[in-house]
């Protein structure tokens, strides 16, 4: 398994060969680049490590740490975080950057150095590049023994994520506790389990269940929040009479929400509830990426305001945002940003977000989904094997669909007047992607078939 760089970081599988894996001298490596490019900007040399439940996250945390205080570069260890929080961390520390210990919703055997910049943004695409040149490069200058960096180690800062969540304006405390909602919680055996109590507490809400709470990182199934990982939530909110279901990842920068019925919300849908609740109190566009639900533009034009995408990926959603001041944006796969609190996927300020919309709005979770564009989107992907040519393949594909509109953004997004395709290298896993949208679930399978047929044809 080659390791995967790109815009959301180092990532690779524990063990095997050091270049083919993550091993330790993979993680010193990227480390010490990481490290030599802070030390060559105008900011503080400091950073701050957080990192998810996984079986290697101590491991890897004490491999960075290290290397990062050899280079004299002091360090602040957050412990057990949410990616979230480690972003938001970096600015109340006043740190040059940071660093999260997660591979987000890939299986256990993998793990990720996460880069982020002295704004608790993740490097771009320049930022990125830079640091895998040195790293190429090899040569780092470690501190003499009286030069070496100090190592902290810090608590409490959930609690202040959760706070500056509580401080926004559009958060109904007592909307909330009056609503006197029953929901079940789905930790997947990762930091939700530290970070999701902290802030239902402070929300006013007692009455939850907790399922797969162990924060040691042996995920209780598939880590990424997708309908056939979640039937186990959606069995236990009919047996609990619950209100809502709530499901995060492992490092709690997505959500996924089922319904009073054991229905799935949709991850695509989040972002969209998301984007109608603050659109009704603030005006501005909104973003996503080029593979997320058009119903986000629906809802963003029913409320008067115009919508843009981006390439995937949290940092070309966060430069287009800056770019056309985008009041909420984010990603299809529950990956919801709001920045007035930070320019970061955050699941925490979304669970806020919809318990006080689901509140106000006075509905169960289903009327409230009813209530949104209907679209079904199909998510499929292709195992990338050295045989495949990816940037072949996606030219001999624009050629096939040459008479519709098409963005070649990033990989390649084709708009049919009801229905649109998107074809595009993983930035995290070794596959390629391929998504469709349709009216139905019929006429989007029917579409990625016609895709996939037409694939497996320029691959032969």
């Amino acid at each position: 398994m080659s390791l995967i760089k790109s815009i959301s970081g180092i990532r690779g599988t524990i063990g095997g060969k050091p270049g083919e894996n993550l091993t330790p001298i993979d993680m010193v490596l990227f480390a010490s680049a990481y490290g030599s490019w802070l030390k060559q900007r105008q900011v503080p040399a400091k950073v701050v490590i957080g990192r998810d439940g996984r079986i290697s996250g101590d491991l890897v945390t004490q491999m960075v740490s290290r290397s990062l205080q050899a280079l004299g570069i002091e360090v602040v260890d957050i412990g057990l975080s949410t990616t979230p929080t480690v972003e938001m961390a970096v600015v109340d520390e006043q740190a040059g950057g940071g660093i999260v210990i997660t591979a987000s919703h890939n299986p256990i055997e993998w793990n990720a150095l996460k880069l982020l910049n002295e704004r608790g943004e993740f490097l771009d695409a320049t930022e990125g590049a830079k640091v895998l040149a040195l790293a190429q490069a090899g040569e780092f200058h470690y501190a003499s023994v009286q030069e070496l960096g100090k190592y902290y180690g810090k608590a409490g800062s959930i609690d202040k994520h959760v706070r500056h969540i509580l401080d926004l304006p559009l958060v109904d405390v007592e909307a909330i506790r009056s609503r006197d909602f029953k929901l079940v919680v789905d930790c997947i055996n990762s930091t939700g389990a530290v970070a999701i109590p902290v802030l239902l507490s402070a929300l006013g809400v007692k009455n939850y269940v907790l399922l797969n709470a162990d924060k040691m990182g042996e995920f209780a199934h598939k880590p990424e929040p997708l309908p056939e990982n979640l039937t186990g939530i959606s069995e236990a909110i009919r047996v609990q009479g619950a209100d809502l279901g709530i499901v995060v990842d492992p490092d709690v920068d997505r959500l996924a929400l089922v319904c009073e019925d054991g229905s799935m919300f949709g991850e695509e849908y989040t972002l969209v509830a998301m984007a109608d609740f603050v659109l009704a109190s603030e005006s501005g566009p909104t973003v996503s990426n080029l593979s997320s639900s058009r119903a986000l533009r629906d809802v963003t034009e029913q409320r008067g305001q115009e919508h843009f995408a981006s390439a995937v990926g949290e940092v070309n959603v966060v430069q287009k945002m800056k770019e056309v001041g985008a009041v909420i944006g984010g990603e299809g796969n529950g990956g919801v940003i709001y920045p007035a609190l930070h320019y970061g996927r955050d699941a925490l300020v979304g669970i806020a977000f919809f318990l006080t919309h689901l509140a106000q709005q006075k509905v169960s979770c289903s009327m409230l989904r009813g209530r949104y564009p209907e679209y079904y989107i199909s998510k499929n992907k292709i195992a990338l094997t050295p045989e495949i040519d990816v940037d072949h393949l996606l030219e001999q594909l624009r050629e096939h669909y040459a008479d519709f509109p098409h963005s070649t953004i990033d990989g390649l997004k084709v708009d049919f007047p009801e229905e649109w395709i998107h074809i595009r290298k993983s930035n995290t896993e070794p596959i390629i992607r391929i998504y469709c949208e349709a009216a139905s679930k019929e006429k989007g399978e029917e579409l990625f078939a016609s895709v996939e047929k037409v694939v497996q044809n320029i691959l032969a």
